[in-house]
């Protein structure tokens, strides 16, 4: 049974995940018309977005990591926290993995393109 901790950490871990999704579709979608007016800030405003998921999914990995060391020293009792902790850094990490997948196949495709 999922108690009510345990739930709203899953709540905001998804919360979180819809919000950089919608960040990243209004940091990449720029009408045809307006393509020439793209200005510095709006690619920095992108790459803040990368290196902001990028930092949240680092400090999802250590977080893991100091509550494992800290149940394998006996200093942390609940089992399902470390768990919930690990899991959440495996799939931060792994959504990481699949965008950077995605932009790099798109990269790839934008550079076969013929002119």
């Amino acid at each position: 049974m999922v108690d009510s901790a345990h739930l709203n950490n899953i709540n905001s871990l998804l919360g979180q995940i819809r919000e950089y999704q919608t960040q990243a579709q209004q940091g990449v979608s720029i009408a045809p018309e307006n393509a020439a007016k793209v200005s510095d800030q709006q690619s920095t405003t992108f790459a803040n977005v990368v290196k902001g998921a990028v930092d949240e999914v680092n400090n999802l990995q250590k977080a893991s990591a100091a509550e494992k060391t800290a149940y394998e020293l006996g200093a942390k009792q609940s089992l399902p926290d470390v768990v919930l902790s690990m899991q959440k850094s495996s799939l931060a990490f792994e959504a990481t993995v699949q965008v950077r997948n995605k932009v790099l196949k798109a990269y790839e495709e934008i550079m076969n393109m013929p002119v």
